[in-house]
Parts: structure tokens; sequence; C-alpha cells
């Protein structure tokens, strides 16, 4: 890696519908809810006053337009890049938990016995998201050494990530605790990162009422 970034906040999208209805989501396309976009335009005021000078998302819906809600009307780089995604759940998107459960009980209790080998079918395992974001930070220090940046991604990834950074097993990345609208800011030194904040959820607005 030629460089590192000055700073990095790590941001998990506004809710959609699926994260509602509690279903598994990764590579489909799903809208912000009300709440989504209310965390959305939170995390907007949260950047407001800060320096940004470029905006990272994953390329889908959800996370675009919480990366347009912090962008505003300022002139900052936007750019999508997929390698940000959540792991793909295969055949389990779209479905809840028990779902998933009923229609494969190998394949799901295989999964989370060994996540970081197994996938779901014709998704991906934990090792397979954890080698493309490890490529995509590397890239990230390449091409945006000595800038601020806003990746706006999924819980997956930015778990994995700290992981990653701070020397912890991938296999325990679920004691991240990562909500949706929040925002986990990173310290970048060429020998070192340095943990900010974790999971930051800004106050929502409250919402306006019918006349």
């Amino acid at each position: 890696m030629s460089g590192v970034p000055r700073s990095v906040w790590l941001v998990r999208h506004g809710q959609a519908d699926w994260n509602a209805a509690r279903r598994y989501m990764s590579v489909t396309d799903r809208p912000l809810t009300a709440l989504g976009e209310r965390q959305a335009q939170a995390l907007a005021r949260f950047f407001a006053a800060r320096k940004v000078d470029v905006i990272v998302h994953s390329a889908l819906i959800r996370t675009e337009a919480t990366a347009r809600a912090i962008k505003g009307e300022r002139n900052i780089p936007t750019l999508g890049d997929a390698r940000w995604r959540e792991a793909s759940h295969g055949v389990w998107e779209g479905l809840t938990y028990r779902e998933a459960a009923q229609r494969y009980p190998r394949d799901v209790a295989a999964r989370f016995a060994d996540p970081l080998n197994h996938a779901p079918q014709g998704g991906e395992s934990l090792g397979q998201l954890l080698q493309r974001v490890r490529q995509a930070w590397e890239d990230l220090g390449a091409h945006f050494s000595g800038r601020r940046v806003i990746v706006v991604t999924h819980s997956g990834p930015i778990q994995s990530l700290l992981c990653l950074l701070m020397g912890t097993s991938p296999t325990e990345h679920w004691r991240w605790r990562i909500d949706l609208g929040s925002a986990t800011g990173l310290d970048c030194y060429p020998t070192t990162t340095i943990l900010r904040t974790v999971n930051y959820t800004p106050p929502l607005s409250h919402p306006q009422r019918a006349t």
C-alpha cells in the first residue's frame, strides 16, 4: 500500500425495507424507508461541518441514497465500489432467519459453525468477504492517501475491516455492533490505525406533522 487516508468514516446506510422486515439482504437493491431517510439526514447533519474529500459507496440504492444525503450541496467526488457490498447471502437472500433455517437447515448449521469457510448456497463465506474488503481498503489508501474519506457500506464489511485493523479474530466480527445509520471513525497512520469512535448514531430529527 503506497499510502493511507488521513481519516476514514465507515457509515452503515439508513434502514431499507428488508432491514425493517428482518430479511437477509446483500446484493438486492432495496429502497430506504422513511426512517432510513431520516437516518441519512441525521448523518448529513453530523458530517455537515466536517471536511470530506471523497465519498465511496457500495453502488446500491440504499448506500448511494445515504451518500447523496451526506454530500448535500457540497462539491465532493462520490464513487461506487461494489467491493464494499455485504457478503452475498445466495439462496437466503430475501428470507428471514426462520425461513432460511426451515428451507436449508444443514446449510444454516454449517454456516454458523464455520462462517469463515462456509457460504450459503450461491453466496459468499466470511473469508471471501474479508479478502475483497481487505483489497478495497488497500486501494483506498493507494488512491486517497492523506485524504478524508467516507465509505457508505454495510455491517459485514465494517465488522470485518475492524477485525482486520484491530487484530481480532474475524470469527468474532459479531462483537462489533454496527447499527443502521451509524458512523465509525478511524484515524489512519502509516504503521497503525486508531479507532476514534464506533457505532455513533446521530440523533434523528422529529418527523414533521401534517397540517
